[in-house]
């Protein structure tokens, strides 16, 4: 999503922050692990702009708990089977640095997910498009034929708040 903003864009992970949810709501624990990821970011890093995100889905069942990323196939299996047929929120929380100052954004968006058949199933999850994928699935891979956005912005669903792809496009919108 953002390399058509910034080209030269560089991504970077944080193998060694602690992803692992924290009390509270789908959305404090989203906002808390973006501001973990905020935290790693070195303070001389010679960037004009940094951007950490998170994502988690909150459970269709328990709205106050948060189903996270599928650790193997089978886990990836169940959770598709759980959101099959339902509609549930996406949470992402997103961090901008601009100037050494950090500001925090959470949005969330609804999408609903078409009853899945054991063969789509199967599909998606042999596809392992749900590696590293809050939820299991990524609605810009296999999984975008059988999902929809409900309400909300689609880059919230893909890992950033939408509030914030507006505004990343408007600094690119004045650089040009």
């Amino acid at each position: 999503m953002l390399q058509d903003i910034f080209p030269d864009i560089k991504c970077e992970g944080f193998p060694d922050v602690d992803e692992t949810p924290s009390g509270g709501s789908v959305d404090e624990q989203v906002l808390s692990i973006c501001q973990k990821k905020s935290l790693a970011v070195p303070e001389q890093h010679g960037f004009d702009l940094v951007i950490v995100c998170d994502t988690m889905l909150a459970d269709p069942d328990d709205m106050d708990s948060a189903l996270g990323k599928p650790s193997d196939s089978v886990e990836a299996a169940m959770m598709l089977h759980r959101l099959s047929g339902r509609r549930h929120q996406v949470w992402s929380a997103t961090g901008i640095q601009l100037q050494g100052q950090w500001k925090f954004f959470v949005e969330h968006a609804i999408v609903e997910i078409d009853s899945l058949t054991d063969e789509q199933l199967v599909e998606l999850v042999l596809s392992e498009s749900w590696r590293g994928k809050a939820g299991g699935y990524d609605l810009a891979g296999p999984m975008g034929a059988y999902a929809r956005l409900i309400d909300g912005s689609e880059s919230t669903v893909l890992g950033i708040a939408g509030e914030v792809m507006d505004l990343l496009k408007s600094f690119s919108l004045g650089h040009e």
